[in-house]
């Protein structure tokens, strides 16, 4: 039996529709306001349960052999320290206690470069280091970005040709195709090879931001508008929201970081990744065609 958490979510729902195609067990753990009738009628068993809730866990984990952690925050589920990193500690704690046989864990490139103005950066390290310290077998991805997260971008451009990037369009990004990721997070568990291990995980390009609305607009056949403020831009509204609501510009931190840092595998990750998981990652044009019809 398979735990996924943040089975409602992108990544999780194709972790959930991965395993059941390969008809393994799957308990996906959902929130009772979430929608998970997908998920029902792949076949999931479908625990309503909250994260936060330390009971929820104990009684998510019963008889699991492998753990998915693939859930991750915003400020209205609970921030990262309840989410991204109370959670996981005690889904760990958890999985010593039950005997899990593997633990894969969803965490994010540059966890490790210190970045102390995000807080989900600092908790997915914390917890990195807390695992690899459990004594679990595990596995740690880290991707560089969810090429389903471009997608809401993607159709901008293909309904209004507006694209809206702030911050320097040089910056270089490597974004994965999510199904690829979960691909790769389902085989964790069982490759001999992924076992204790840390990945990098992105696509098999290098672009920079500027790229990604020419790619855009190729798929889409028109020429893109782009809209591009500058960092300074976000900086000030985020200072204007911390006098009204201060959680609300530290929750922003995350934010800012991926805004003004670059985010992507060097050709020897991808390398490594496709080696070890015996695959070609799918390049982002690829995967926009798939989704979006073009």
């Amino acid at each position: 039996m398979y735990l996924v958490t943040g089975a409602t979510g992108g990544l999780g729902r194709r972790i959930v529709r991965v395993l059941r195609e390969r008809d393994q067990k799957v308990r996906a753990f959902v929130r009772l306001t979430s929608r998970y009738g997908e998920l029902e009628n792949r076949g999931a068993d479908i625990f309503i349960g909250d994260l936060t809730e330390e009971r929820d866990i104990h009684k998510a984990t019963q008889g699991v052999d492998y753990i998915i952690s693939a859930h991750g925050s915003n400020e209205a589920s609970g921030g990262a320290q309840a989410l991204d990193y109370r959670a996981n500690i005690e889904l760990i704690d958890c999985a010593k206690a039950c005997g899990v046989k593997h633990f894969v864990f969803i965490s994010v490139l540059g966890c490790d470069r210190g970045y102390e103005d995000s807080p989900v950066f600092k908790a997915k390290r914390e917890v990195e280091k807390y695992l690899q310290n459990s004594g679990l077998n595990y596995t740690i991805l880290r991707p560089s970005g969810f090429a389903s997260n471009l997608l809401p971008l993607a159709e901008r451009v293909k309904e209004t040709g507006i694209y809206l990037s702030v911050g320097d369009m040089k910056n270089r990004t490597s974004p994965v195709s999510t199904d690829d990721l979960a691909k790769i997070a389902v085989d964790s568990v069982t490759l001999e090879a992924a076992t204790r291990q840390i990945f990098a995980v992105g696509g098999p390009e290098v672009l920079s931001r500027g790229e990604l609305p020419r790619i855009f607009g190729r798929i889409f056949n028109r020429e893109p508008f782009v809209i591009n403020p500058p960092l300074t831009v976000f900086d000030g509204v985020r200072g204007i929201l911390g006098f009204v609501n201060p959680d609300l510009q530290k929750s922003l931190g995350t934010l800012r970081v991926l805004l003004a840092n670059e985010f992507f595998c060097t050709p020897e990750e991808i390398e490594r990744l496709e080696s070890t998981f015996d695959f070609k990652l799918e390049t982002l044009e690829s995967f926009v065609r798939r989704y979006l019809g073009a």
